[in-house]
């Protein structure tokens, strides 16, 4: 097999069509579960005028990072389950690669951003408008998209460039290392090498937000009065739980070793890191921010939020 085939053939759920249908009706669920959450941060960020702030402007860019990492593997996975298909072209097997790199690259450069926005809000406060201003953060964020395409076009090129010995990939969406598993042997030294520096880089990004938040609940503790600890708490922790979630499920994910014979303990594991974070990070947002609480209530329309 050259690498110019014209198919490959995903993961199958199961040989019952009764099963496949559960499977696709449990992504279809946690999907819709993941974009109306999503939604409605982005929504309430954009139409409520007191959430027109730094913070909010990055939680609105990692809602709309999250609706897209889960929008280009899910509703394929559901349409080949429902129509009791395996196959998936090769066009969109790049196509999948380059986005759901990209998203989750996004997400890795955002949540780093937004450890510096709260280290800068807690413990040098008095600058926090002048550094964190508007134009700051569109810099920000541009820099966190453009990096995170240049990283998810090289993965792309560098996996598709080799030549494939075999077009079974033993997961649901095309995933990079199980591509790498039927690239033929030796051949994937590029990929290997990016993988490498995009792990250093990856690593570096966790020292960094570890190193702030620990400087920022140095500040909280030194706070005198408790209510402006416990004020400073609740705007950290949102943002340290999201980051807890993803780096937890993402390292259970990939530490584990990629089997030949995927089975539904694989199903699960790819779940947990690809589609439960994002499903998550708005009720983590929403849970312990009265603001938020307050903004969605407006654009639903209820009178209160009770939680």
């Amino acid at each position: 097999m050259d690498n110019h085939t014209s198919m490959f053939l995903l993961w199958e759920f199961s040989k019952i069509w009764e099963l496949q249908i559960m499977y696709a009706a449990l992504l279809l669920i946690l999907y819709l579960m993941t974009v109306t959450g999503n939604l409605l941060i982005i929504s309430a960020v954009g139409f409520d005028r007191h959430l027109h702030s730094p913070m909010y402007f990055f939680v609105m860019n990692l809602a709309m990072q999250d609706i897209g990492s889960v929008s280009v593997i899910v509703p394929r996975a559901v349409l080949n389950s429902v129509m009791n298909i395996r196959h998936i072209s090769y066009s969109e097997c790049v196509a999948q690669v380059l986005f759901f790199v990209f998203f989750l690259g996004s997400d890795v450069a955002l949540l780093t951003v937004m450890a510096y926005d709260r280290y800068v809000a807690i413990c040098n406060p008095l600058q926090y408008e002048m550094i964190m201003n508007r134009k700051s953060c569109t810099k920000m964020i541009g820099s966190v998209w453009i990096a995170s395409f240049v990283n998810a076009a090289l993965h792309t090129i560098a996996t598709f460039t080799a030549p494939f010995c075999s077009n079974i990939i033993n997961q649901f969406y095309c995933e990079i290392p199980h591509l790498l598993k039927i690239i033929c042997s030796g051949l994937y030294v590029i990929e290997f090498g990016i993988l490498v520096f995009t792990a250093i880089l990856v690593i570096g990004c966790f020292f960094f937000i570890v190193h702030t938040y620990v400087q920022i609940f140095s500040a909280v503790l030194r706070i005198p009065s408790v209510q402006g600890r416990k004020k400073a708490f609740s705007t950290c922790l949102p943002h340290f739980i999201v980051i807890t979630v993803f780096l937890f499920t993402a390292c259970f994910a990939n530490l584990r070793s990629k089997s030949d014979n995927p089975s539904h303990l694989d199903f699960v594991i790819t779940i947990m890191y690809s589609i439960i974070p994002p499903m998550l990070n708005p009720l983590i947002y929403s849970m312990r921010n009265k603001d938020m609480k307050v903004a969605l209530s407006r654009f639903l329309g209820l009178r209160a939020f009770i939680f």
